[in-house]
């Protein structure tokens, strides 16, 4: 039986991952801090430890008890708008913790590193996104994932650890975490609808995305150690049609059936248009799930209503607080 290491387990994708591990033979373990993620969504027969990616001395002790064939990394913070103003903690839990498992993997001989990227690694202007182009990141978040591409690359090349990197996007379904209000605009929407409060927008609305049901994004990460033509690769993964953030506040607005009620503030410092090209994916792992936006965000209000809304979790450790955007309630500090 494959032993197999998933951070980020109680968390929205990785909790499914782990659905997909479970049902696919392997003995899973869940390394997890709960900072964004909840126990009661990991699946019933995983182990689980709570803990974080950065403690090395943790991370030492699980590889030497378990002797894992197979990492899936989607442990991080993954507020790509906050990283600006948090950008320690972005890189010691982006980016250091993640050598604290490539550097357990390569002297453990895991047989393959998955590792959960971001489509944030392109930054702007490069439409469609594909593989082949050179990353140019925006923004520190979407640095500290090309950082860690970067090294487990360098990882395979010096020491032969294999691996497959994904590049997501905007995902949403089933288990997000609509709580946090710095990121996932679906799950903020449904719960301010839930709350009877105005969907807040920054800038015009116009500004696109392609919304990527979990199904079409958990399924290849889990399958991924199987497919010996996706070792040592980069894949894109998730939706192929673009829509604007306002066409995405009516579809979730008729979805929990209620009239839109939009506030629009200021626009903040983010790529306007991204979207990827997921033929290279499709090769390899087939076919999409062919569920489109509209039934995915009908299965994903289903859930949402059995939830209830949820209080929006405060991030208390701003670094820096200059350009705040509005709409998150941060108090800046008074100039004396």
């Amino acid at each position: 039986m494959p032993k197999s290491l998933i951070t980020g387990g109680a968390g929205f994708i990785g909790s499914h991952v782990v659905k997909h591990c479970l049902s696919m033979g392997h003995e899973v373990v869940v390394l997890d801090d709960l900072s964004g993620g909840f126990e009661d969504h990991i699946p019933e027969g995983a182990n689980f430890m709570k803990g974080s990616v950065y403690d090395d001395l943790l991370i030492r002790d699980l590889f030497n008890t378990y002797r894992f064939d197979y990492v899936y990394h989607l442990a991080a913070y993954a507020a790509e708008g906050l990283s600006h103003f948090i950008r320690r903690f972005n890189y010691n839990t982006n980016l250091v913790g993640s050598i604290n498992l490539i550097n357990e993997s390569i002297k453990h001989k895991v047989k393959c590193f998955a590792f959960t990227s971001s489509i944030a690694v392109y930054g702007k202007g490069q439409l469609p996104m594909t593989e082949s182009m050179t990353p140019v990141p925006e923004d520190p978040y979407g640095i500290s994932k090309y950082a860690v591409e970067l090294d487990v690359r360098a990882a395979h090349e010096m020491f032969g650890l294999n691996y497959v990197i994904f590049r997501p996007h905007n995902v949403y379904g089933e288990n997000q975490n609509i709580g946090d209000k710095y990121r996932n605009v679906i799950g903020i929407f449904m719960n301010k609808i839930m709350q009877g409060s105005p969907l807040t927008i920054f800038g015009d609305g116009l500004q696109t995305r392609a919304f990527s049901y979990i199904d079409d994004v958990a399924l290849p990460i889990a399958t991924c150690v199987k497919k010996p033509d996706a070792y040592n690769q980069v894949f894109n993964i998730g939706a192929d049609k673009p829509y604007t953030v306002n066409e995405l506040a009516h579809v979730v607005c008729k979805e929990l059936g209620v009239e839109p009620d939009i506030k629009y503030l200021n626009a903040r410092n983010e790529v306007l248009h991204a979207y990827s090209d997921h033929s290279k994916a499709h090769k390899v792992f087939g076919d999409p799930t062919g569920i489109s936006l509209e039934e995915g965000i009908a299965r994903m209000a289903t859930w949402a209503r059995k939830g209830g809304d949820r209080r929006s979790q405060e991030f208390h450790n701003i670094e820096i607080t200059e350009k705040l955007p509005d709409g998150w309630g941060i108090k800046k500090p008074v100039p004396l």
